[in-house]
Order: structure tokens, then sequence, then C-alpha cells
């Protein structure tokens, strides 16, 4: 397999979108070869992949969401525990890396396939390998469309966005699998699923559209005491808080800016984030260590948010996009209903 590469003008990106959907209506079997665009290159398969490296945790996920669990054959890159219902499946297949695996590794398992969650990890520079070395393997990589549709991943700040991230982008990721494995059915059924629950969440964010909320999402730092990388407005975070009609502080296009803690005193969040995550390569990756800063600092501790221990602690696979986004969308709602941040009179 040879990729050819293909610029794509952002005008074109919605309709893609769009016209990528549109066939969920009725599933029909999937015909060989099959070519699909992802991001900016040509993917194409004769059948479908026996043997798949997974990398990354929501790329995984979505395999064993889909009943694809035999079929994954190594796994890198986790942030977080495996949603439970996969732990049994899981556990029998190999973890090359909980964070960023080698080439080696990835070849060991003599892949037909390799599903990529990052271009930083896979890409045109990853800090694993790149799509020239897997395709001189004749090896296709799919990367989630959530981490390149409108993305710069070689702006920094962990990528630059020009659209914004929404659960769209991840109902295609599960149609173009479901696809690539011609089982276009559960791929159906699993958006459908996602979908009813992200209409609830948006049902009750009504209830909050009046209300003057204010946030910011933390996800690590490389110092305590340094600027700390919190959310941009246009990733999944800010697909949270436009969902659920909270304002974030914080106007970069870049998903993870880091920004000064002076900034965001003075802004004064009603609700801070706390990404979760089992990783262990920065002070700040650990939550607790998280909140106990906030709460003993002379100056963030009279912040709003913590003298009302309105700390909201979600998994820091939500915040990347991803099928626990879902879940974050789910549990933020709640958490302003118990912080009575909502209308009273309804």
């Amino acid at each position: 397999m040879k990729t050819t590469i293909y610029p794509i003008h952002p005008i074109f990106i919605g309709l893609y979108l769009f016209l990528a959907f549109i066939g969920l209506a009725k599933a029909e079997p999937t015909h060989y070869p099959l070519t699909l665009k992802n991001c900016n290159r040509d993917i194409t398969f004769n059948k479908p992949p026996e043997r798949v490296v997974a990398v990354g945790q929501n790329t995984t996920e979505i395999l064993y969401s889909l009943g694809l669990g035999n079929k994954v054959k190594g796994t890198a890159l986790w942030f977080q525990q495996v949603m439970p219902e996969f732990t049994a499946i899981n556990e029998t297949i190999d973890v090359l890396s909980n964070d960023t695996p080698s080439l080696e590794s990835i070849v060991s398992k003599k892949p037909d396939f390799v599903t990529n969650q990052y271009e930083v990890i896979i890409g045109p520079a990853g800090a694993a390998t790149t799509y020239q070395q897997l395709d001189d393997l004749d090896i296709p990589v799919y990367t989630s469309p959530s981490d390149c549709l409108g993305k710069d991943n070689l702006a920094g700040g962990d990528g630059l966005r020009s659209i914004p991230f929404s659960m769209e982008m991840v109902y295609q990721e599960i149609q173009e699998l479901s696809q690539i494995f011609d089982i276009e059915e559960r791929g159906h059924t699993l958006i459908t699923q996602l979908k009813e629950r992200e209409n609830k969440a948006r049902e009750k964010a009504a209830r909050f559209s009046d209300q003057k909320i204010s946030a910011v999402a933390w996800f690590s730092s490389a110092e305590l005491k340094m600027d700390p990388f919190v959310a941009g407005q246009l990733g999944a975070p800010g697909y949270l808080f436009k969902t659920l009609n909270i304002h974030n502080i914080v106007a970069s296009d870049h998903d993870w800016p880091m920004v000064s803690w002076e900034t965001i005193a003075k802004k004064n969040p009603s609700i801070i984030i706390l990404a979760e995550m089992k990783r262990r390569r920065y002070p700040g990756d650990d939550v607790h260590i998280k909140r106990q800063f906030l709460k003993n600092d002379p100056v963030l501790s009279l912040m709003d948010a913590v003298k009302q221990d309105h700390l909201v602690v979600l998994d820091a696979q939500a915040l990347n996009g991803s099928l626990h986004t879902m879940d974050a969308l789910e549990l933020l709602a709640n958490k302003i209903e118990q912080f009575g941040l909502v209308r009273k009179n309804k």
C-alpha cells in the first residue's frame, strides 16, 4: 500500500463530514478494495484487517466496542484504566507501552493495520514512527479524525485547531472503522446509542443557559509553580463547555496552551476541571497533587471554584476527544446541578 498526500481546503471539511454520515441510515456491506481519505491521505484495504496494533486508548476502546478485540494484537498509549466492560479482553492483549511505543515493538506484532489516536505519535513527524515509514512496510495507518480534521499538529501546544472538536468526529471514526472491517451495522448501533446520550445532555444543558458559569480545564503541569497546560476553546473541553453553556476563560485555539496562574486567578472561574490519569510524567499528572496545590496556594485558594470546592475530576481521555468524552459530558452536567448552578424555576 502506498500513500498519496492531498491538500484539503477547510471549506470542504464540513461537506466531507456530512457525506461521511449520510450513509449511516442503512448499513451496506463493504466492497473491497476500499479506499478512504484519512488525514490528507488515501488508505486502501483489499480485505478486512486481521492483525491490528492500536496506538491510543480511544482507538483501542472503539475497536473493543465494535467487537473487534480478537483482531487487536498490541496496544499502546494509555492515559487511564480501560473501560470496565473491556477489562477481560484487554488483559489478553500485549501492551507495547503505556506511553509512546517504538517502531520495533509495533512491527514485532506483524500488523496488517495500525489505528492511531494522535499524529504526534504516528504522523508526519511522529514520536513513534511516521506515516511514510509504515507505508514503506505496506502497513496502512488510520488516524482519529478528531486529531487531524482542521488541526495543525506541527504548530505546538498539542496542535492548533481551525475547526472545533465535536462528537461527530468520533462518530466518523466509528463509522469508518466499522466500514474497514465490514461491520457497519455494529458501528451504526454504537453511534445511535452515543447520540441518544448526547441529546439528553443537551436537554439538561438548557437549564444552564442563562447562568454565568465559567471554567478552566487543567490537564497537567511540568512543575506545579510553572504555567499549567490548560484547555483551549476548540478541543474536547471546548466542546463540553459549549454544549453545557459554560464560558471557557481560555480563548486560545491551541488544544493545550500554557497559561499563567496569575491570568487564571484574575479570570476567577466558577468551575475548575482537573484531569485524572495514571500517567506520571509530570508532577501535575496526579489529580490529588493538583487539588492539594490549589487548596494550599495563598492566591489560588481564593478563587471561587476553590473556595466553594467546585473542582470536577474528569478522565484525561475524556478531555482529548474520545468515547470517554460522552461520560464527561454527563458527569459535568450532573455536577453543575449539584453545585446549584441551574435556574431555580425549572
